[in-house]
């Protein structure tokens, strides 16, 4: 039988400070330092869902919006989107927060694939995802289009057969 888990069971919440060697010399968290902290949030919750040792296979593009400065807070939050095979979707999505001032903001978000694997690093199943409400039903939906698109910029996949991808452009 299955195991099938719920995006409860792997939601991660990650809470960073930026220090000063975060930062670059305009006092903003330096975008490499960011993508370290999404790259281990995102591999606990991996990890959680799958109880497997994960790697990273891939991250979507990110883009950075408002910078993040010196003193502020991070708070990363992850949850699988979508299980496959062996691989699973993480979507992250980070704030950040100036607790003196009392702003807070939406910097970015990114999804990244991670794979379950064995000590001789042979791909292992992990549980199927059952999405709970609309929003997880709607990032679930979509993770079949991302993948196939991954796949096929990899060249993994023939855009051919790309079925998910080819649904969005052809109509008959």
């Amino acid at each position: 039988m299955d195991i099938i888990k719920t995006t409860k069971d792997s939601h991660t919440i990650m809470n960073e400070l930026v220090l000063p060697n975060d930062t670059n010399t305009l006092n903003n968290l330096m975008g490499g330092r960011l993508l370290h902290w999404m790259d281990i949030c995102a591999a606990i919750a991996a990890q959680k869902h799958s109880g497997k040792t994960v790697v990273t296979a891939s991250v979507d593009s990110v883009s950075f919006g408002k910078c993040i400065q010196l003193g502020d807070v991070v708070t990363l939050e992850a949850a699988v989107s979508r299980s496959f095979n062996s691989s699973m979707e993480i979507h992250i999505v980070v704030h950040a927060e100036n607790i003196p001032s009392g702003e807070r903001f939406k910097s970015n978000e990114a999804y990244y694939t991670f794979v379950a694997l064995d000590r001789s690093g042979s791909p292992l199943k992990v549980p199927a995802l059952k999405p709970e409400g609309d929003e997880e039903q709607k990032r679930f939906d979509g993770a079949l289009r991302r993948r196939q698109l991954r796949l096929v910029l990899a060249g993994k996949m023939k855009p051919a057969d790309a079925t998910e991808l080819k649904a969005l452009f052809i109509t008959e």
